[in-house]
């Protein structure tokens, strides 16, 4: 057996004489344990077992790049077929891919890119498009002085940079809106509670916040339920999970920005496949978002577009 991260691979076995996988591939994660990383884990396991296909999903437990290309270079080493993993800033991150490409192991950045790298494919969001988008719904759906805070993963991770530019983009001739502060989370909703506590501590006059990932928008209500002001500030936030939908379904945020994190997944082990076959890929492959309200939402999910459209018509 070789042990790496929380699954275990076989190698020659009597297990490989009950289960016969014409590729292994593997799913380095952002952290074990997140919900999000979990609806890609979801939608790579999905395409794999379709296309007989072994999907280890590994990762650190708390995000850190450190351990992110500590993990990625023991992969390579093991000569995997195929490996998934979300874009590292750095040469490190850039001489391993091409250390994996060299040898015939192709890589898919997956959720944010590094478009520097000799990565085959990036599949997920294109994330500056995204932060555009939140801006424009934001300066949409306030009236008057809008001072905002911003919540952030981390301020070095690559979709985190290009959705902070978007958003910067998207109100930056709105006089009306001033761009206050950007704080991290570290990806962790304790840690947004944190941010938006402090923020809103340190700027009484702030009524308006963006939380750029999953987990951001829980804590950032947690974090002004915590201060207690007057008027509840405007929120926009990042993903679809259970947590983000019923807030908005109680009206404590206001919009969200919706990615197919599943799709992300089922696309990034389509995508190693077709490298292995030597198909033509496209080396950017963008995945749906769109804006999601209380009028999308039904019981804690997502009203499906055909169901939506009929309730419009009524």
């Amino acid at each position: 057996m070789i042990y790496y991260g929380k699954e275990t691979f076989y190698v020659k076995s009597e297990m490989e004489s009950t289960f016969s996988y014409q590729y292994h591939f593997v799913l380095i994660t952002e952290e074990v344990g997140n919900d999000y990383w979990h609806l890609i884990e979801n939608g790579a396991q999905e395409e794999a077992e379709l296309q007989n296909v072994y999907l280890e999903y590994v990762g650190p437990t708390r995000s850190n790049n450190e351990e992110k290309i500590e993990i990625l270079d023991r992969m390579i080493s093991a000569h995997v077929d195929g490996i998934i993993v979300p874009g590292i800033p750095g040469d490190q991150f850039n001489k391993l891919v091409k250390k994996a490409v060299d040898i015939g192991i192709p890589i898919i950045t997956i959720d944010g890119d590094s478009p520097t790298s000799e990565r085959d494919v990036y599949v997920g969001t294109d994330n500056y498009l995204a932060g555009v988008l939140a801006g424009q719904t934001l300066v949409a759906e306030t009236k008057g002085e809008q001072y905002v805070g911003v919540v952030v993963g981390t301020f070095d991770a690559p979709n985190q940079k290009l959705r902070l530019e978007g958003f910067k983009d998207a109100i930056e001739k709105e006089t009306r809106i001033h761009l206050v502060e950007v704080v991290e989370s570290n990806i962790t909703e304790i840690g947004a509670i944190d941010a938006t506590y402090s923020l809103m501590k340190k700027y009484p006059q702030m009524n308006a916040f963006f939380g750029a990932t999953a987990l951001d928008g829980v804590g950032i209500v947690q974090g002004i339920e915590e201060m207690m002001p007057k008027n509840a500030p405007y929120i926009i936030a990042f993903d679809t999970l259970p947590q983000t939908l019923d807030l908005i379904e109680q009206g404590k945020i206001h919009a969200t920005i919706a990615q197919n994190p599943t799709e992300m997944g089922r696309q990034a082990v389509s995508s190693l496949i077709r490298v292995l076959n030597k198909e033509k890929v496209n080396r950017l492959h963008y995945t749906d978002m769109s804006v999601v309200h209380k009028g999308d939402i039904k019981n804690g999910e997502i009203i499906p577009v055909e169901e939506n459209h009929e309730v419009d018509k009524r």
